[in-house]
């Protein structure tokens, strides 16, 4: 047996960080996978509760809808993202080195070491062990993601390994994987995206062959986190993993099919993906917060399961964001089109990227954080940056200033409603795939449209009181003891530009009583000529 690598942890020794870390809900009394589990999780995201609060759960004591139980299996959901902290525990780095952590381990990818013994390998199921009531799959506690719409339960967090017949590299993606019998599930690796999986796939059709392929369930996290990230289509992920962890992934070779799979994992499922036919494969709830409707997927049929002999079930929380499986690419995607926008396209002017995750799932709005003084030009290059990175993502994409917060959305239609105009400050692209969604009316093409939401020239100060007074306000509210306080920006008013130091001192005055001063300031500059609405700018400041 492998002993554990160094440099990175494997799922139980991530979950036991977590518990130490007071990120662990342990729930041991009974829960049934198939109509209890993912519902239970799932309020922690529907229950306002704040994304600071969120935790990982772990379930050890599993049913199912017909009463069995799982000895040995334990599932957990919420371990690879409930919070950007977990995603970083399980990176082992801080938050903020995230970004520079993934560009870093994909300019220097690191080769796996293969090791001829593994955990993953503990048991052996071939054959007879995967066929019947209570085999191979249907000994799994993989539950049902969205009771009363899913029609089975289905793999969420499993990394799909597959192997290019040209070039001989290797893949790993995260793709949903449908339970179809004990010794067959279908999976669905997505067009739009052009997910490795389903481009392997052409190819070995094209071959007139079936294709291996390895379901990796329970990956070590640094191994789980590549498998949504977005990697050229000739990247190993496993390589990437390395460069994550600063080590080579000890990986093991299957035993039914020719492909290396991490040793540390819990579950691996082999087989075979068929070329000739498609199986229908849904109804299933996506991650765009709709109902994946049944359509035609990829059938994989099962010749072996390898665990450990005690093991643990990695699912993701996904379906109407935010949810786990937003979490993991926000964190993942957004320093990629930082370090586009600003080192492959050099326009320095932008100082970050964020994706939209409530309701909207990341990949339809886009928001581009301008730097003041950057050139117009250089604003419309970064929106077509954005909008022409990947092929399916960015249909809104938005420009706005620093002093936006883009987590707000609030912060954003404001800036929409007093910094652009429609008429100069949007554009539409045409021909965009529809991406990752339901089907829109009037076929498959969609488009992405641009908005310059940044200010155009200066603008007068936010109207709230300057901060002086909001913390000396703040102070009182507590002394009073009144309901505690969660600043929402923008919380005091702040200067941007449009503000001259004649009315800088009028605001003093009146703040300290002298308001009438102001009044005997501006009867001396009555105007017979002015019309209503005329600025009255320049006006000194009378020494009374």
């Amino acid at each position: 047996m492998t002993p554990q690598s160094p440099g990175y942890d494997d799922l139980d020794a991530h979950l036991d960080k977590l518990a130490a870390a007071g990120l662990l809900h342990t729930i041991d009394r009974p829960i049934d996978k198939d109509r209890e589990m993912h519902p239970l999780v799932r309020w922690q995201y529907r229950g306002g509760i704040p994304e600071s609060a969120r935790k990982a759960f772990v379930f050890t004591n599993i049913t199912d809808a017909k009463g069995r139980s799982y000895p040995g299996a334990k599932v957990t959901i919420g371990a690879l993202a409930a919070t950007p902290r977990i995603y970083a525990l399980g990176m082992g780095k801080p938050e903020a080195d995230i970004g520079e952590t993934w560009l870093a381990a994909m300019a220097t990818p690191i080769a796996p070491r293969e090791v001829p013994t593994a955990p993953c390998q503990e048991i052996v199921l071939t054959g007879d062990d995967l066929l019947g009531e209570g085999k191979g799959l249907d000994a799994l506690p993989i539950p049902i993601s969205t009771p009363g719409y899913d029609t089975a339960p289905y793999f969420t967090a499993a990394l799909w390994a597959t192997r290019d017949p040209d070039s001989g590299i290797q893949n790993l993606g995260l793709y949903r994987g449908n339970l179809k019998a004990p010794d067959r599930v279908v999976v669905m690796m997505e067009r739009a995206t052009l997910a490795g999986g389903g481009v392997h796939w052409r190819k070995y059709k094209a071959l007139g062959q079936k294709m291996p392929v390895a379901v990796v369930l329970g990956a070590p996290p640094i191994v789980a986190f590549t498998g949504p990230q977005k990697l050229p289509l000739d990247t190993d992920e496993l390589t990437v993993a390395g460069g994550l962890a600063g080590c080579p992934i000890d990986v093991v070779r299957c035993k039914t099919v020719d492909l290396l799979v991490p040793a540390h994992a819990q579950v691996i499922v082999e087989g075979f993906i068929d070329t000739d036919a498609l199986e229908p494969e849904g109804p299933f709830g996506e991650s765009h917060g709709y109902m994946a409707l049944e359509e035609y997927n990829f059938s994989m049929t099962v010749t072996a399961i390898t665990r450990r002999a005690n093991y643990t079930i990695a699912s993701i929380i996904s379906q109407v964001t935010p949810c786990e499986s937003s979490v993991i690419k926000k964190v993942a995607y957004e320093p990629l089109y930082l370090n586009h926008l600003r080192n492959t396209l050099n326009i320095k002017g932008v100082t970050r990227v964020s994706m939209h995750e409530p309701l909207t799932n990341l990949r339809r709005f886009l928001f581009i954080t301008i730097a003041k003084g950057t050139p117009n030009t250089e604003v419309w290059r970064a929106l077509l940056g954005t909008a022409s990175f990947t092929p399916a993502i960015g249909k809104f994409c938005i420009a706005i200033d620093e002093d936006i917060d883009p987590e707000n959305t609030d912060q954003v239609l404001w800036a929409m409603a007093y910094r652009s105009n429609p008429v100069s400050d949007t554009h539409v692209v045409p021909n965009r795939g529809k991406g990752h969604g339901p089907a829109l009316p009037g076929g498959a093409i969609d488009s992405t449209l641009l908005i310059d939401a940044t200010a155009k020239g200066d603008l007068p100060p936010v109207a709230l009181p300057k901060k002086e007074f909001m913390d000396r306000a703040r102070t009182l509210w507590e002394e009073l003891g009144l309901p505690g306080l969660t600043p929402e920006s923008p919380w005091s008013g702040y200067s941007l530009g449009d503000w001259s130091p004649e009315w800088d001192a009028c605001a003093a005055r009146a703040a300290a009583g002298d308001w009438l001063a102001n009044g005997r300031r501006s009867a001396a500059h009555r105007s017979a000529t002015a019309k209503p609405q005329d600025p009255a700018r320049g006006i000194v400041l009378d020494p009374a």
